[in-house]
């Protein structure tokens, strides 16, 4: 058979296609001709509103904030125009996410912030279900968090955005990011609750590098080399408060105690 020969699909295989392209796009591509619409339209709800309720579960706080047609607009034109590459119910935020930052990026009808609290959201369940797990034979979780090499969860994201995402609902709604931006550490608890923690730039500078000097550098290096970075005339000062702090960060399970 010729490298570029048409293949012929199977009949059921097209009329598959045509069954669920309908579906997608109910307005614009027809349904299958030999399909009754009345019970076309069992299908068309049912697929519809399944997703959609999906979704809401998955991003609450957008489905708060949006208007009924805006949002069954966004879930129908998630349907038309993306494809997904999963077919696991747990993957659909992923999906949804995906379509924001492609097809749906910078649609004049969304909020500013969508694709920023739409991220946000979707980290809650991403670190719900993440498997990530460190290797807690190599962690003494009560070392010396300033003399040992301290080890950052793999279940804490240092995440930063334009918007307060953590602050938007029905009553929050920002038209343009303020001038600084938001920088928050997600996390799972040692309890497996999802919890959140607002940090300034110079905490989230900490936990960057410490994740980067796992089995490099000790707390105390790290600190010492904040305190250059600053420019603070007493670096014995910047130490000593960022003890503390790394002893709240590990209390809350965002650091796990010092490489062994």
């Amino acid at each position: 058979m010729p490298e570029h020969a048409d293949v012929v699909q199977p009949d059921f295989i097209r009329r598959q296609r045509a069954f669920a392209a309908h579906l997608r796009d109910p307005t614009r591509v027809p349904k299958p001709e030999d399909v009754e619409d009345r019970r076309m339209a069992i299908y068309r709800d049912l697929v519809f509103n399944n997703a959609s309720a999906l979704l809401a579960g998955n991003f609450p706080v957008i489905r708060r904030i949006l208007p009924d047609a805006h949002w069954d607009d966004l879930i129908r034109d998630f349907f038309v125009r993306h494809r997904a590459k999963t077919p696991l119910f747990l993957e659909l935020g992923q999906e949804f996410l995906d379509f924001l930052q492609t097809s749906r990026a910078d649609n004049p009808r969304d909020p500013p912030f969508l694709l920023e609290l739409a991220h946000y959201e979707w980290v809650e369940l991403a670190l719900q279900i993440s498997d990530a797990e460190p290797d807690r034979a190599c962690i003494d979780p009560s070392g010396d968090l300033l003399e040992g090499c301290p080890v950052v969860s793999p279940l804490a994201w240092n995440l930063s955005y334009r918007f307060p995402v953590h602050r938007i609902g029905p009553d929050c709604r920002p038209d343009a990011p303020p001038d600084q931006p938001t920088h928050l550490v997600v996390y799972r608890t040692p309890g497996d609750d999802i919890a959140f923690l607002e940090i300034n730039a110079v905490t989230q500078r900490l936990l960057i590098l410490l994740d980067e000097q796992t089995r490099h550098a000790t707390g105390r290096e790290v600190l010492v080399r904040i305190a250059a970075e600053l420019g603070h005339p007493d670096p014995d000062q910047v130490i000593a408060f960022g003890a503390g702090l790394m002893e709240d960060l590990r209390t809350r399970g965002v650091l796990l105690g010092t490489m062994l």
